[in-house]
């Protein structure tokens, strides 16, 4: 889908400025277009009864897929036999989503992953704990999109502890030998976010210990409707883990099974920011048209990654705010923006919400 596959990945993922990577990234967004056209029924006719263009002048002009189809439709542009594994989503009590893929696109992602986290932690591979049970990653060919973000995540990581057992409860004897074994030494964290603060953090909280790792790197994503049903906020999130996981950096992400690897990592400020993979725009919740900066809306997202499927350009069901291009206080380039929560009378989904 590029006329030079290596620079696809040696540019620097947020070394473009906006301008720019909006030329590229519109670029490779309407080859994709075309692709899907050619390549999935349901999406040619989707394009013709929304009478959008052959080729898109800007990302609003991309026609905008509503994430809920994914539940609905087989939306795919390859053959049965080219499926190399299949990703669910759903929401609690809700249809799933199957999100295929064949081996290029698999791989596509999980580079882009890659490439990004690194961007953030350095290439060296730390010891890792995951708050999640060993068994989520047993089945490697059909996913829920919880085990899909694991595993893609685990493979930047050493020496893996996963921190709870097959009812969801702490291991306390494997986390407090990787707390002992690791002691102020460079660490890497990983769970989701609700699991991360009901799995370990309450119950580091209610014992009123501490894990002795002063060099924590933790990551985190998705489940924020849970917490906030709790009155947990980001900051007191963020507390919390320095409380009882050490002196540690806290990242949050945003990220879909509908576009896995294209996700948006929080900086030192707290704000989302588009790799050069992908990216966002905000629309109106009732006309659609594109917003300004710091209005409220629709997230929509765009991935050049989705070659096996149509999802390179889907509406979610978030409300969110462009807070800016290229001028964050971090020096990253791009853009980026601030999740708010789901839209009012939406399904409730997401990778960690489905876990009760």
């Amino acid at each position: 889908m590029n006329d030079d596959p290596q620079a696809f990945w040696d540019e620097s993922v947020y070394g473009l400025s906006q301008v720019d990577k909006q030329a590229w990234l519109l670029n490779q967004l309407n080859l994709l277009s075309a692709h899907h056209r050619c390549h999935c029924h349901a999406y040619q006719t989707l394009c013709s009864a929304a009478g959008v263009g052959e080729t898109a002048a800007r990302y609003d002009e991309i026609l905008p897929l509503a994430v809920r189809l994914f539940k609905h439709l087989k939306l795919a542009s390859i053959e049965d036999d080219e499926v190399f594994k299949t990703l669910t989503s759903s929401g609690t009590g809700g249809a799933k989503s199957h999100i295929v893929l064949d081996r290029n696109t698999a791989a596509m992602q999980s580079k882009a992953l890659v490439k990004i986290m690194q961007s953030w932690m350095g290439r060296a591979r730390l010891p890792m704990l995951l708050v999640e049970q060993p068994s989520l990653v047993a089945n490697r060919q059909g996913f829920s999109a919880r085990g899909a973000g694991a595993l893609g995540l685990s493979f930047l990581g050493r020496d893996h502890c996963y921190a709870l057992d097959d009812s969801m409860q702490p291991n306390w004897p494997a986390i407090e030998a990787f707390a002992e074994r690791y002691r102020d030494q460079p660490v890497l964290i990983f769970g989701f976010t609700f699991m991360l603060w009901q799995c370990l953090l309450e119950p580091l909280a209610e014992r009123g210990i501490s894990l002795p790792l002063s060099h924590a790197l933790i990551f985190h994503s998705g489940g924020w409707k849970k917490l906030t049903h709790l009155a947990v906020s980001h900051a007191d999130f963020n507390q919390r883990c320095r409380e009882h996981l050490g002196s540690a950096q806290v990242h949050n992400f945003y990220g879909m099974a509908e576009q896995t690897g294209s996700i948006f990592v929080s900086c030192e400020h707290g704000h989302l920011h588009a790799p050069r993979y992908a990216d966002v725009i905000i629309r109106h919740r009732q006309t659609m048209q594109p917003m300004a900066i710091g209005e409220m809306g629709l997230i929509q997202v765009f991935s050049a990654l989705a070659h096996s499927y149509p999802g390179h350009s889907i509406v979610t069901e978030d409300l969110g705010i462009w807070l800016g291009d290229d001028d964050c206080l971090c020096g990253r380039k791009g853009r980026y923006f601030q999740v708010l929560g789901r839209e009012q009378n939406t399904e409730v989904r997401g990778c960690s919400d489905t876990f009760n």
